[in-house]
């Protein structure tokens, strides 16, 4: 009787598991089936139909002609890995220190740290604006580079000193007996064991900042330097959307974000429950 009510628990939560996959899925069913259709069945007055009668796989070819989509694809690369590399950097020392060290005023910058999540890039994008125009850092790679690493400093540096709270201070102190400084018994030992939390916040903070579309659209006005996701708005025009264009270079935008999580997803989990340690 036991075996079969477990068995019958364990029916029930496939089937949910299976509706949540569709359910999540379907987005990017409809952009496939779209981004395969014809003018004619985009614009069809009659009743659409969701599958192509006609799969036009050249869209995906005619993308790259269309538009530069490759420097697109390129340019989101090189903000979000820049991005990602430099908010990892700053955010390691930051957090090693707010979880190992001792002094004064420690309370009020991890409520400043938290407090910083509170405020939209949308709200300071006039200021933002003028301190990249005085810094020449408009229309800038490297202006959104240093934007989208400050504005995920704070998640990267409070999701890593949870995951270095979560690791036992005897560790390091048993590598300085060995002969190690500070900085080594850091790089030894406690960055190996935090690597799972360090790989969580790389994903949250690359995807964060692959997705970012405000700034990018406010800063940059040449058209080579544009992300994927200002890019994009080549396919709209004032009369005319070109909605089979718009969603086939929508699917080649999300694929490097996949890539990234599939190579480091085994280490997301372990790491987002490290990060929620109390400490």
């Amino acid at each position: 009787m036991y075996q079969k009510k477990n068995s019958w628990k364990r029916v029930f939560l496939y089937l949910f598991v299976f509706i949540v996959c569709i359910v999540i899925l379907y987005p990017y069913f409809v952009m496939l089936t779209t981004a395969a259709k014809t003018d004619s069945e985009m614009y069809s007055t009659t009743a659409a139909s969701l599958l192509p009668h006609t799969w036009q796989w050249s869209n995906f070819v005619e993308i790259w002609k269309a538009a530069p989509v490759f420097n697109y694809l390129m340019n989101s690369v090189i903000v979000s890995a820049g991005a990602t590399l430099l908010a990892i950097l700053c955010g390691i020392p930051a957090a090693y220190a707010l979880s190992r060290m001792r002094f004064k005023g420690k309370g009020f910058f991890l409520g400043a740290v938290i407090m910083s999540q509170m405020f939209s890039p949308v709200v300071l994008l006039v200021g933002i604006y003028r301190l990249m125009t005085d810094m020449g850092l408009t229309n800038s790679i490297w202006g959104l580079i240093l934007l989208n690493a400050a504005f995920n400093q704070a998640f990267a540096i409070w999701l890593l000193r949870g995951t270095f709270t979560s690791i036992s201070p005897e560790m390091e102190q048993a590598a300085k007996i060995d002969g190690c400084n500070t900085i080594q018994s850091m790089i030894r030992v406690l960055l190996p064991m935090a690597a799972p939390g360090i790989v969580t916040a790389l994903i949250f903070v690359f995807i964060n900042s692959w997705n970012e579309y405000t700034i990018a659209l406010t800063l940059i006005r040449s058209d080579v330097l544009k992300p994927i996701t200002v890019g994009i708005n080549k396919f709209y025009g004032f009369n005319f959307i070109q909605w089979q264009y718009l969603f086939a270079t929508s699917l080649f935008a999300t694929v490097p974000v996949i890539i990234l999580f599939l190579l480091i997803e085994k280490h997301l989990a372990a790491g987002l429950t490290a990060g929620g340690v109390k400490g």
